[in-house]
């Protein structure tokens, strides 16, 4: 609350497949300072671990975890429900969080957050989510990606949380990032610093208006 106070958003960061919530805090750490002093960041780790091996190994320590399971061509999926709740727990203990970080696994599934919990699917005791970071993220029901039951309607109607989407030029998700953005009703392509810079001031306004 101290820092929601002080200006700063809080937001929950979910990390990427079979990777951990040290790593996303690592490659996040880069960020300039300008940009990462403006937001008050919480990383967790998914409740799982890893299932196999990780293309991290020999870049970042063990252990590392998963959100989800699916099967090799992503049209079933283990484990969802329980990944929802265990987030939805560590909201409820740790919050209130203003919005969500995600990235590759944990943008996946974060993108598809405010439209479950818009329908009372996920996410329904606490807060509603104010926005969304999405680092080389994916749609649910898209060209690589099937959909979960739960999320099957998660992008219909189009989603109004504000978004800021990140898209490396070289990202084998490119695609997919891309294809992400058509749902969301105002995203925010990320291609600079003070493009950055200018999302958190509208997410900071957002919040102060909802609080007054």
């Amino acid at each position: 609350m101290e820092n929601q106070l002080q200006g700063k958003p809080r937001i929950l960061c979910l990390h990427g497949f079979r990777t951990s919530a040290e790593i996303l805090k690592k490659l996040i750490g880069k960020w300039p300072e300008t940009v990462l002093g403006s937001l008050d960041l919480v990383f967790l780790d998914a409740p799982f671990p890893a299932r196999g091996k990780s293309d991290v190994e020999g870049l970042f320590d063990p252990p590392y975890y998963e959100w989800f399971q699916s099967n090799q061509d992503f049209t079933e999926y283990i484990n969802f429900e329980e990944c929802l709740a265990y987030i939805e727990d560590y909201m409820l203990k740790h919050g209130p969080f203003d919005g969500i970080l995600g990235f590759s696994q944990g943008a996946i599934l974060a993108a598809a957050l405010p439209g479950m919990q818009a329908q009372g699917l996920a996410l329904t005791k606490v807060p509603k989510i104010k926005f969304l970071i999405i680092i080389s993220g994916a749609k649910f029901g898209g060209s690589k990606f099937g959909s979960p039951k739960l999320a099957a309607n998660a992008f219909s109607p189009p989603v109004p949380c504000p978004s800021l989407h990140f898209l490396g030029e070289t990202d084998f998700m490119k695609e997919e990032g891309i294809a992400l953005l058509e749902p969301f009703v105002d995203p925010v392509y990320e291609k600079a610093q003070e493009t950055v810079l200018q999302f958190i001031g509208k997410i900071n306004r957002i919040i102060s208006s909802l609080e007054e």
